[in-house]
């Protein structure tokens, strides 16, 4: 999703699409300001030091992060200890700041790993509304939360903070479309730029074998 046109076919296409000679080029090493882009200035990061930060940036309703979602979460398995994997949700208008607090409330009840992939099944194939405050409410009934304590959360001080730092994140690494990746502070990649979303992990695999030769 291009945060340009927010149109679907804007964002990413499918390896199945590309050309032969595409597909050739993908084994090449990639190219900084063709696959992926350096952030100037770089960003902060807060890891350990012998650490390497990695952001997803994503948003619960796009069809592409729903469909990205099957990929990254292997990959995120097979990560290697020193890598440390975060999620930010974007803001991209106003409208998307409903699911930011969707996901740092899950985040702060305890419930991001059960229910994260849970919030795009419902949006992206159960076709629940889930993108505003009354709708958020009610499908956190549906799963068995405490729609008090959810509530509670949802509008604390601590979420609307760390919504904020979510956007400030974006817009430090000038995220133009989702799915996207941050590494290390220092470089951006996301579907328009890659190609493809599995690109995109190849690129972010690259990436981070570069930043570990810094540190």
């Amino acid at each position: 999703m291009d945060r340009r046109e927010f149109s679907a076919a804007a964002a990413c296409l499918t390896a199945a699409a590309l050309s032969p000679a595409a597909l050739l080029a993908q084994v090449k090493q990639p190219e900084d300001g063709a696959e992926y882009l350096t952030v100037k200035p770089p960003v902060n990061v807060n890891v350990p030091p012998g650490k390497v930060e990695v952001i997803e940036f994503f948003w619960y309703s796009c069809p592409h992060c729903n469909a990205f979602e099957p990929r990254l979460e292997p990959w995120i398995k097979r990560l290697p200890s020193d890598v440390v994997m975060k999620r930010v949700p974007v803001a991209f208008r106003d409208d998307f700041v409903p699911q930011q607090r969707l996901f740092y409330t899950l985040e702060a009840l305890g419930k991001l790993d059960e229910l994260h992939g849970k919030v795009f099944h419902s949006i992206h194939v159960d076709r629940m509304p889930v993108d505003r405050e009354s709708s958020i409410l009610d499908w956190a009934g549906k799963q068995g939360l405490d729609k008090a304590k959810f509530t509670e959360f949802y509008n604390s001080f601590e979420v609307a903070s760390k919504a904020r730092r979510a956007t400030q994140l974006q817009d430090a690494f000038q995220v133009q479309g989702v799915p996207a990746m941050g590494v290390a502070g220092r470089y951006y990649t996301d579907a328009t730029i890659a190609g493809n979303s599995e690109r995109i992990l190849q690129i972010s695999d690259y990436l981070i074998s570069q930043v570990r030769k810094k540190i």
